[in-house]
């Protein structure tokens, strides 16, 4: 029972929220929008990261939760990815989202991740337009997003494409 009440929730809300122009859907028509801030606190204590903080940058936004599967498959990616691109100027910043930061500090340590994580509030779903984890964004140097946006793993299928290029674009600027 509390299962089909969950899903009628998430149903509503998807109702609800589907004919909002959010930054997801500007992205998808391929519109220039700037990034929406994010100032967060770090999964390891040591302070915050902002989007503002990391201009000048190309920044792949990772939204993703502990208990999501496809999320755990897709972060040893994003850790490779974040060790081969740093030195080009490519951050990865993993988001996490409807969490607790307990299980994500224990997904981040048991998967060895090195790249910035963050722990943001459930707002953040309605600021970035996301359907569900896992979701990524890029930005670029000057805070803007390009038009690619991967909704689910971003190795699977036609999304690693979808990834080369943001990155692509998101250092161009």
């Amino acid at each position: 029972m509390a299962a089909v009440a969950g899903l009628f929730a998430l149903l509503v809300w998807r109702v609800v929220h589907q004919n909002r122009d959010t930054v997801a859907r500007k992205v998808a028509h391929g519109k220039t929008v700037r990034a929406p801030a994010l100032d967060l606190p770090r999964l390891d204590g040591r302070g915050r990261v902002s989007l503002a903080s990391l201009r000048g940058k190309a920044v792949v936004v990772n939204f993703w939760a502990s208990w999501c599967k496809p999320c755990k498959q897709e972060a040893p990616a994003l850790e490779r990815s974040w060790k081969k691109l740093s030195r080009q100027g490519v951050v990865v910043l993993g988001v996490d989202v409807n969490d607790v930061s307990g299980d994500a500090r224990h997904f981040a340590r048991k998967l060895g991740l090195t790249y910035p994580l963050v722990h943001a509030p459930s707002t953040t779903w309605d600021d970035w337009g996301l359907a569900g984890v896992p979701e990524t964004f890029f930005v670029d140097r000057r805070g803007r997003l390009v038009d690619v946006h991967i909704a689910g793993p971003v190795l699977q299928g036609d999304n690693k494409a979808q990834f080369e290029r943001g990155i692509r674009l998101a250092l161009r600027s």
